[in-house]
């Protein structure tokens, strides 16, 4: 049994004896996460308090309702529990209302859809090959099958978006509601610009920050504060809090959203997720969150100026946020392969589609990798450097089995000198 195994042993004693099978797996799971550089940019190491919220009592409860207007007895402490997320994410983000009940950020976005909009309405967003998410409207998601999706894209030679071309879309086709967010953009959204192109034409501004929320709230990314009506995000990724998803806004959507999530969406809120919600609220308010958000995006930019030196071509040709999009087909390799390789060497990212990509979805063009993991084990610049040599070594010997198990073996003493939070304890 491996340190991390014997480490992890006493809080799945009673999950091994119940379910060794599937304890044998979470005990598998931890030791990968110790041992792997993590680039998945939507992933990040959740804190012990944070792991530890999630699997308590409050599991057992049932909560339909809102704090002080429930439906079940039994609830004078999952009303405090969740009034103080509320409360702190109202502060956290500097917004006047909050709903921290969403099972997640795609759920957050459906409550929106359904708080403002009637079936078949416009709604203009990201198109997702050009970086946006499954839910601003995609053909694929709900939000392009209920509803009339008005996309909106990245510019054909700089990649970057065009805020002339998004207002002359904006008013022509007038939607009702215009998202910005993206889930493989790398650099920082103008919110401001986006504000002016919705008040012209008239349609509701709503920011999904689900990936770089954790930015915003450390200042390491302007937020969108005064500009979006509404916010949604999700409590993971940068933020560092469990799996779930809080919508803010402003008080003329309150009750309509509010109403979407409960009872419109959901039944009864997640009380151990929602504690969780708290958690890592109070640890984003702490003066080290805001160094560690400062800390991803000098991470990103790092280790872009560190691919750029060995010829990776760089989608927007580097980042300002939290991460890199790379078109790795100038490599000779395509995405899901050099993501296989990369896995096999123990650096873990994913295959991406990049804008006006021609190959297919499943392998497409690039890779997407990110810095909030690695961060949140306290590697700094020179380690960027090293991961940049790591990674032009693994794409020039992609498919040599001796190199990529030796870098995974460098990768492994690497990991043991920043231990990764929550794992083992």
């Amino acid at each position: 049994m491996s340190k991390v195994q014997a480490e992890a042993q006493s809080h799945l004693d009673a999950i091994a004896s119940i379910d060794p099978e599937i304890c044998n797996l979470i005990r598998q799971e931890e030791q990968r996460q110790a041992d792997v550089l993590r680039l998945i940019p939507s992933e990040n190491y959740a804190s012990r308090a944070v792991m530890q919220a999630t699997g308590t009592v409050l599991t057992n409860k049932y909560s339909e309702g809102y704090p002080y207007k429930r439906y079940y007895e039994g609830q004078q402490y999952i009303d405090q529990i969740e009034q103080i997320a509320i409360e702190r994410a109202k502060a956290l983000f500097g917004m006047p209302h909050a709903n921290v009940q969403p099972y997640s950020g795609s759920p957050a976005n459906q409550a929106v859809y359904l708080a403002l909009l009637k079936p078949g309405a416009k709604v203009m967003g990201m198109a997702l090959p050009s970086g946006g998410h499954l839910t601003h409207g995609a053909k694929v998601s709900f939000s392009g099958k209920i509803y009339t999706p008005v996309p909106y894209t990245v510019s054909p030679d700089s990649h970057l978006l065009d805020y002339g071309e998004i207002r002359q879309i904006a008013l022509s086709e007038k939607p009702e509601i215009i998202f910005c967010g993206h889930s493989a953009y790398p650099r920082i959204l103008d919110f401001a610009k986006f504000a002016e192109i919705a008040n012209e034409a008239g349609a509701v501004l709503v920011a999904d920050i689900a990936h770089f929320s954790g930015l915003v709230v450390s200042g390491a990314h302007p937020s969108p504060k005064g500009y979006a009506q509404i916010i949604t995000t999700t409590t993971h990724k940068t933020l560092r809090g469990p799996r779930g998803g809080m919508i803010l806004c402003e008080e003329q959507h309150a009750a309509a959203l509010d109403k979407a999530v409960f009872p419109g969406l959901q039944g009864g809120p997640h009380n151990h997720t929602t504690a969780a919600i708290a958690v890592a609220l109070k640890e984003a308010a702490a003066p080290e969150f805001r160094m560690y958000g400062h800390q991803i995006v000098k991470n990103a930019a790092a280790l872009a100026e560190g691919l750029l030196h060995h010829g990776f071509s760089l989608i927007t040709g580097g980042t300002e946020n939290h991460l890199i999009l790379i078109d790795i087909t100038s490599k000779g390799l395509g995405g899901r392969e050099a993501a296989k390789s990369l896995a096999a060497a123990g650096i873990v990212a994913n295959c991406n589609a990049i804008p006006f990509d021609t190959r297919k979805p499943f392998d497409p063009s690039g890779i997407r990798i990110g810095t909030p993991a690695i961060t949140s084990r306290g590697m700094k610049e020179a380690e960027m450097k090293k991961l940049a040599d790591w990674m032009a070594e693994v794409v020039a010997h992609a498919h040599d089995d001796k190199v990529l198990t030796r870098i995974a073996g460098e990768v492994r003493d690497l990991c043991e000198q920043f231990p990764a939070p929550g794992i083992g304890i």
